[in-house]
């Protein structure tokens, strides 16, 4: 750590070896807070990386302030092993977004800076022995090609013509002010994609870069191919990069350094491609920015939408938000006038939505969690020569393994949840947790009874593909969830699979409900939709209400006559009443209305302190000690801090976890207390068995 320290001289006043020394503030990444002191006999700019020795280990960190003097005792100042000069240094840009982020999440610099990069640029290894080779950068360079993964060029086609709404839509995006951000609100199917291209070819002509983001890996081939048609002259081999997490290394890598060079002039990327240095960005374009998937849920605890709205207010570009069905707080931020708002209030296609329809399942004889209303339709939809879909957001064969016979239920060993019934090839059933990943061979007979009898309760897309298999033997069904595309290259392969007209139903997850055009996709049914009804967390029904919206608005894009069947227990709620009339607007401004009675966000500010021990009472008594420490700092009404509770699903892994709840009406508040508590949170961790961590704006309480 970093303290206040003093140079030597000799006693004549004569300065030093040590007089001489350039001391330097390095980030290193380490849950430590602060920079730590190192020393080098030449000045190292600001934004350099460096190799050091940080206790026994090896580590690159990043320069980021030149001292005066060490904030150390001199001679517990270690000296900088290497600079790394196959970089320059890191742009002002992008270091005053790496600080923002470091100061709003309250996050080591290190945690934030070091992450940011390539794996390969933060690997000790990468730089030591003799199969370094000049490090990763100078071998990356050295490799061939490394333009896109996309073989080929897509073939570019005529562009659609806009209609009216595109069209007015375009030109307030074209003269918007530098730093400026608008929510282009458009339902599905009606041309954001087209909007979004035919502004970044205007960016483009500037000699400008964009940066588009998507929430999910999946959806970056079917918009590359876009990317690829429809600016063919500025999206030629190299120019476009993508990165996401699934990239090799060295994939990743040669993305990032041709973007951050200037070469590539379209970034296309998940939320980590928020962090790519981009010299000449001009544009950002944030794709489905109600998603939660931009929300990192580990480590620095980001919002890539909130950093993106940051980033084009810094640097004076404007920042584009799209969606069917914005986050409440985006709406908020509308209504207050902080955004442009545009509407796309039509398909661009000038098909009309489709009808949907709730089914009432109290009164209705199921058949393996089909209604026969759905099974009617999904036969005639066959007869038809159109394709279905079937929703259901929960993978593997069956929720739970049961015993008729004792009340056993397949619980897993190291979590307080059910292991999820999976089938494989040749009949083999494994039991798997979704929250640690711990899996075991599906029991032949009750462990507590003996019965053999053991039964799957409820549905997951397996059983879904398995009943309709037997159901319509003459269909061809395609599954895709986080099961089926575990290999790199299957997601791509399963969706070319679907769109080139060789599946007759897809069965899948919230994987296919977003982002993607069928083009025969004249019926969705929906299953077990019910189970984010009445969830603990306050944004459930804002969840579901996007998700249902987002299926539905797969249907029907260019064929009439397309329908949504929607099974539920309780057709009555409001989430399922604007659902039958697409009426994003009535739902959202019921949910604000809600939301501002109970002070609820946009109308409060969080922060949610969880705790993790291998005891629940280490984790709680360090969080009720915690509470009192903040109560302390805090004026009478300013900060409501609420009390530790155990998570729903308390142990993961053998870990229990607890959290605890502060809220404040005002921002500035809630940071102040947090700039005051969290030296105090270091302190009363130190020596015990307790691990703990604070995010900002949390999304899932």
């Amino acid at each position: 750590m970093v303290m206040a320290g003093a140079l030597g001289r000799d006693a004549g006043g004569v300065a030093t070896e040590s007089d001489r020394r350039c001391y330097l503030a390095v980030a290193l990444d380490v849950p430590l807070p602060g920079l730590f002191d190192y020393w080098h006999d030449q000045p190292v700019p600001r934004g350099v990386r460096v190799l050091v020795e940080f206790g026994r280990r090896k580590m690159i960190g990043m320069v980021c302030e030149a001292l005066d003097a060490p904030r150390v005792d001199v001679s517990r100042v270690r000296p900088i092993q290497d600079v790394l000069d196959d970089l320059p240094p890191m742009p002002p840009d992008w270091l005053r977004l790496a600080e923002f982020a470091a100061r709003y999440y309250h996050r080591p610099m290190g945690e934030v800076l070091m992450p940011a990069l390539p794996s390969s640029l933060r690997k000790p290894a990468a730089y030591l022995g003799s199969r370094a080779a000049g490090g990763p950068v100078r071998r990356a360079d050295r490799r061939p090609g490394g333009a896109s993964r996309t073989q080929g060029q897509a073939e570019s086609g005529p562009a659609p013509e806009l209609n009216e709404e595109q069209s007015a839509a375009l030109q307030v995006l074209r003269a918007l002010d530098g730093g400026q951000t608008a929510l282009l609100h458009g339902i599905t199917g009606s041309g954001k994609t087209e909007v979004y291209l035919r502004l970044a070819r205007d960016v483009l002509a500037q000699g400008r870069q964009v940066l588009l983001l998507v929430p999910e890996i999946n959806l970056t081939p079917q918009l590359e191919q876009s990317v690829r048609a429809r600016l063919p002259a500025q999206a030629g081999p190299g120019s476009l990069a993508v990165m996401h997490s699934k990239l090799a290394d060295g994939e990743r890598l040669r993305a990032w350094l041709r973007v951050a060079r200037g070469e590539a002039d379209i970034l296309l990327g998940t939320r980590l491609a928020l962090f790519a240095p981009m010299p000449r960005l001009g544009l950002i374009i944030v794709d489905e920015e109600h998603d939660t998937s931009y929300k990192q849920q580990d480590g620095l605890r980001y919002s890539a939408r909130d950093l993106a709205v940051w980033r084009g207010h810094d640097l004076g570009i404007p920042v584009v938000l799209g969606s069917a069905t914005p986050s409440l707080e985006t709406w908020h931020r509308v209504g207050q006038e902080a955004y442009r708002y545009l509407a796309l209030n039509r398909r661009a296609l000038a098909q009309a939505q489709p009808e949907v329809r709730l089914i009432d399942t109290r009164r209705a004889q199921l058949e393996q969690g089909f209604t026969p209303q759905l099974l009617q339709a999904l036969e005639h939809s066959l007869e038809g020569g159109r394709q279905s879909l079937v929703f259901i957001n929960r993978r593997g064969y069956s929720p739970v393994l049961h015993c008729g016979s004792c009340g056993w239920l397949s619980q897993c060993p190291r979590c307080t949840a059910y292991s999820v019934l999976h089938r494989h090839a040749r009949g083999r059933h494994t039991l798997q947790c979704h929250h640690c990943g711990h899996w075991s061979a599906a029991p032949r007979a009750c462990p507590d009874c003996g019965d053999q009898d053991l039964k799957p309760m409820g549905q997951g897309t397996q059983r879904v593909e398995a009943f309709l298999a037997e159901r319509f033997p003459q269909a061809r069904i395609v599954r895709i969830d986080a099961d089926s595309t575990r290999r790199k290259g299957s997601a791509e392969a399963l969706f070319a699979q679907v769109h080139g007209g060789q599946a007759d139903i897809l069965v899948g997850t919230q994987m296919i409900s977003k982002g993607h055009d069928y083009a025969r996709l004249g019926l969705v049914g929906v299953l077990n939709s019910d189970a984010m009804l009445f969830a603990q967390d306050f944004r459930a029904p804002e969840r579901l209400f996007a998700q249902l919206m987002q299926v539905a608005g797969r249907a029907g894009r260019r064929d009439a006559g397309a329908q949504v069947m929607v099974q539920t227990d309780y057709p009555d709620q409001a989430v399922y009443q604007a659902l039958l009339s697409h009426d994003y607007t009535a739902f959202a401004q019921a949910a604000l209305l809600e939301r501002e009675e109970l002070g609820l966000p946009p109308y409060s500010h969080q922060a949610l302190l969880s705790a993790q021990a291998r005891h629940l009472h280490d984790a709680q008594a360090f969080l009720v000690e915690a509470r009192a420490q903040a109560l302390d700092l805090i004026a009478p009404g300013a900060v409501h801090i609420y009390d530790p509770v155990p998570l729903r699903v308390v142990r993961v892994a053998n870990i229990e976890r607890a959290q605890l709840l502060v809220e404040s009406p005002g921002r500035g508040a809630l940071h102040r207390l947090l700039d005051a508590w969290l030296p105090q949170l270091h302190e009363l961790a130190r020596g015990r068995p307790v691990r703990y961590g604070i995010e900002i704006d949390p999304q899932e309480i």
